[in-house]
């Protein structure tokens, strides 16, 4: 009956240890899924940004239609998208809901080539060359249009945003380590008598350890896979209830931060036994009391 009742005892110190290493995790799993959102989703709206170059009235549309073919092959242009006169007119009618074409007798409004940058150019110092080169490089460009306020504005919160990430992460990491360390450390408190008999009967300190390192190994492996299945269905309901917002993220990039989480949940749970099982490796019996 004894011996049944410290079997549970183990059995629920290592659950508790399991579920807490797992929560560590999880949080840790959470930053990082926030880190890769806000990455992610400050490109995507960088390569959402249009920037409307108005053509000259005179040009011919075979004209603009080459020079849209230049556009398309620059590195540092996702996409272009060309709107006729006749287009622009469609869509304003619709908006304003009057045939404003009929009123004036003529078309007022020009065609365009709405340019969208990748997002590693959107940023000040390179569209202010963008936008000299897409005002000198040809011709047919009579004006340039796009959100300048918008795009500083998208850019000095995205810094601030990752700064805030950059230090709550650093001070999650410190805290997390500690957390894992004092959990693996009660774990082998609980067992620093084992220890201490296998040390008395003359096994060698790379003997002993070996057991403790792959059990604690092996509870990081358990914990982060717990952790990624509560994430995991995180990902699941902000997806399906709060908006695409996973969708955003290259489902490769989940695949590493799944496969980070379980080598930090290894690699620190492992390293916390070594230096655990150490400590009472060089104690004194008598010491193990205290």
């Amino acid at each position: 009956m004894k011996e049944g009742k410290i079997k549970n005892k183990v059995r629920g110190a290592y659950l508790t240890s399991l579920v807490s290493i797992s929560m560590v995790l999880l949080l840790l799993g959470i930053v990082g899924w926030m880190i890769l959102g806000a990455s992610f989703l400050s490109n995507y709206v960088k390569e959402n940004i249009c920037f409307s170059l108005i053509i000259k009235n005179d040009v011919r549309e075979a004209d603009i239609k080459q020079y849209q073919k230049t556009l398309d092959a620059k590195n540092f242009i996702k996409a272009t998208e060309y709107i006729t006169k006749e287009d622009a007119a469609n869509s304003l009618q619709e908006e304003l809901g009057e045939d404003f074409i009929s009123t004036l007798g003529y078309n007022p409004l020009s065609a365009t080539l709405n340019v969208y940058l990748t997002a590693d150019y959107a940023h000040p110092d390179s569209i202010a060359k963008i936008e000299n080169f897409f005002l000198t490089e040809s011709d047919i460009v009579e004006e340039l249009a796009y959100q300048h306020n918008l795009l500083g504005l998208i850019n000095d919160n995205i810094n601030k945003i990752s700064l805030v990430l950059l230090v709550f992460s650093a001070a999650l990491l410190v805290i997390s380590l500690a957390l894992i360390n004092n959990t693996v450390r009660l774990m082998i408190f609980s067992k620093r008598f084992i220890i201490n008999s296998m040390r008395l009967v003359g096994a060698k300190r790379s003997f002993i350890r070996k057991p403790f390192l792959i059990s604690g190994a092996l509870q990081g492996f358990f914990s982060s896979l717990i952790a990624i299945a509560i994430l995991s269905a995180i990902f699941y309901f902000v997806n399906k209830h709060i908006g695409e917002v996973v969708s955003l993220i290259d489902p490769l990039i989940i695949v590493s931060l799944y496969a980070i989480l379980i080598i930090i949940g290894m690699l620190l749970t492992s390293i916390s036994t070594y230096f655990s099982v150490n400590k009472y490796l060089k104690l004194k019996t008598s010491n193990l009391y205290y």
